[in-house]
């Protein structure tokens, strides 16, 4: 009785708090007309987090090594307009650079009588070139205004370059190639029997559910586990949800790949 009530628990915690379960278009749930029993939906980052901020912190070590460089080294006098000049370079680097580490796919969970449904997807970040394109009006101002001010041409150079440069980025991000590179959508369904264990890794917090399937290049059956993104704080609900779903499998603490 208690283990139902918890699942009853979790159910109601995860539909508080997760965002609504609307799909994309390009992806629909197999089991739609089934009673939900359990369904959340939640971003997050796929990959190895300590490498990725690891990775960010180096490369942005790196372009702001390069914007001091560039700073003691250029021509232009020091003060205020020289300053926000390798700001505006430290951060028109950095930004792909926190892009590139940081990305997050979204991800929808709904478990129903006949067996789990995950569905993950990745859309285009619209948000990029929005930003690039306000980057790129707001340095042409400012040197600009920069070049009226010091009476310097120089500063009208890089009025021209700066979002020149810009504009380039934007327009190879916005090609084809670039956004079905960045573009992603997956539909995953599993009957409850193919489950074979519960695994649970504290320290990221995730619960992953172990399914067989056929390696057709290696010939032989293997075993992989699915990751469940959730809060932090739904880890033991969740784990008292499949005790109730799945109460013949074992758990296991392990580490968890999240990128399987």
């Amino acid at each position: 009785m208690k283990v139902l009530e918890g699942s009853s628990g979790v159910k109601s915690l995860l539909n508080h708090l997760a965002t609504p379960r609307k799909l994309p278009p390009q992806l629909a749930w197999k089991y739609a007309s089934e009673p939900e029993l359990l369904g959340w939906r939640i971003k997050a980052r796929n990959y190895n987090t300590t490498i990725a901020n690891a990775l960010l912190v180096l490369m942005l070590a790196i372009v702001l090594g390069l914007a001091l460089y560039q700073y003691h080294t250029s021509v232009f006098e020091p003060g205020f307009s020289k300053v926000l000049i390798y700001v505006l370079f430290f951060f028109f680097i950095s930004t792909p650079a926190v892009c590139m580490t940081h990305q997050r796919m979204n991800f929808a969970y709904r478990f129903t009588a006949s067996g789990a449904e995950f569905c993950e997807w990745k859309n285009f970040p619209e948000w990029t070139l929005r930003f690039l394109t306000c980057l790129a009006i707001v340095s042409a101002i400012l040197f600009a205004c920069m070049a009226s001010l010091y009476r310097d041409a120089g500063f009208l150079i890089y009025a021209v370059i700066a979002p020149a440069k810009m504009m380039l980025l934007r327009a190879s991000m916005s090609s084809k190639a670039y956004r079905d590179l960045q573009t992603e959508f997956h539909h995953r369904t599993y009957e409850w029997s193919r489950f074979t264990l519960v695994v649970f890794d504290k320290k990221q917090a995730l619960v992953g559910l172990e399914f067989g399937w056929y390696d057709n290049y290696m010939n032989k059956d293997s075993l992989s586990t699915a990751p469940l993104f959730a809060k932090r704080r739904e880890l033991d609900h969740l784990l008292v949800f499949f005790e109730a779903q799945l109460p013949h499998l074992p758990r296991v603490a392990r580490p968890i790949d999240r990128a399987a």
